[in-house]
């Protein structure tokens, strides 16, 4: 059962369309990335799945939990909004209170004492928000949009500003909130992170969507055209190899895109002149690097039609 079906909606703000005949399905039980530059409608997108926002009349269905109609206050929903706030005044534990008997969970206080050990919050519990860093306002806001255990959980860029400790914290409440029966919905722009929680991916570029499946089937539109390498030595630039159309530099290791044409053996023969290769991977390419090419395409990617991927490639 999909727990969201969004069909052909578009969603305009006065001559600005924000979102164009969009269409996806979130499976029940699996974690659902948007990613996409800023502008580009994944907010827009969430907030019409929250009704928040409602899509332009006569363009598009978008039913949630089985439903076309329901309201944003929706008991089984939680959401967490990219703009975040918390009453400034009221303290740690009074405030999950507070929406965790919003959301009609009555028996919270067990759970309210788990999630303070588990976000590392305990010592902070009689605090008032206004005295926590950012980032663990950030955790106690997270805390507030599960706290009642919903069916769907949507997240609006629910890593941004975590440093790398709290970002695995919060990696592994979302994984468990997944294995407990919680459908997860949320927006990054962190590729690392979609290619190691989702398990369906939807970018969405200029209001269109251009990618939507597993990884798996992500990259494979895009072939095996990516060498991962690392050469020993003087610091030889590999964009002079005939074939290698462009070069990321990772620092100890570079990713090379390859013209189709191109034997990779002869790319490793031209690299072993050049000094002692160490790293050398044959690979597809990934999903930060799939990303950039669509949003940030080479000259001759957009004159030859290389990008975007307009169509549905859900697997």
């Amino acid at each position: 059962m999909n727990l969201v079906e969004i069909e052909n909606v578009t969603k305009s703000f006065g001559k600005v369309t924000a979102v164009h005949n969009l269409s996806l399905k979130v499976p029940r039980g699996s974690i659902y990335g948007f990613i996409g530059p800023n502008g580009s409608g994944k907010t827009t997108t969430i907030r019409m799945i929250m009704r928040i926002y409602y899509p332009d009349p006569g363009c598009g269905t978008v039913r949630v939990l089985g439903e076309e109609q329901h309201s944003a206050a929706n008991d089984r929903i939680g959401y967490l909004p990219e703009e975040r706030g918390l009453y400034k005044k009221m303290k740690v534990r009074e405030i999950l209170r507070f929406y965790a008997e919003l959301k009609g969970r009555r028996d919270f206080q067990t759970a309210v004492k788990t999630w303070l050990e588990r976000m590392d919050l305990s010592s902070w519990a009689e605090k008032k928000v206004e005295t926590l860093s950012k980032g663990m306002a950030q955790k106690v806001q997270f805390i507030s949009a599960v706290i009642a255990e919903p069916e769907l959980i949507i997240l609006d860029e629910p890593f941004s500003g975590l440093d790398p400790v709290n970002r695995d914290v919060l990696r592994e409440a979302v994984l468990d909130l997944r294995r407990g029966g919680s459908t997860i919905i949320f927006s990054t722009h962190d590729m690392s992170v979609a290619e190691e929680l989702c398990d369906f991916i939807c970018m969405i570029y200029k209001g269109d969507k251009v990618l939507d499946g597993t990884l798996d089937s992500i990259q494979d539109q895009y072939g095996r055209d990516t060498l991962r390498v690392r050469v020993e030595g003087n610091g030889f630039d590999p964009r002079r190899i005939p074939g290698v159309e462009k070069v990321t530099d990772f620092g100890r290791l570079q990713e090379l895109r390859i013209s189709g044409n191109v034997d990779s053996q002869s790319i490793l023969a031209e690299l072993m002149q050049k000094g002692p290769v160490t790293h050398f991977e044959l690979a597809r390419p990934s999903l930060h690097d799939i990303f950039v090419r669509i949003a940030r395409p080479e000259p001759h990617e957009t004159s030859a039609g290389v990008t975007p991927i307009r169509e549905s490639i859900h697997a």
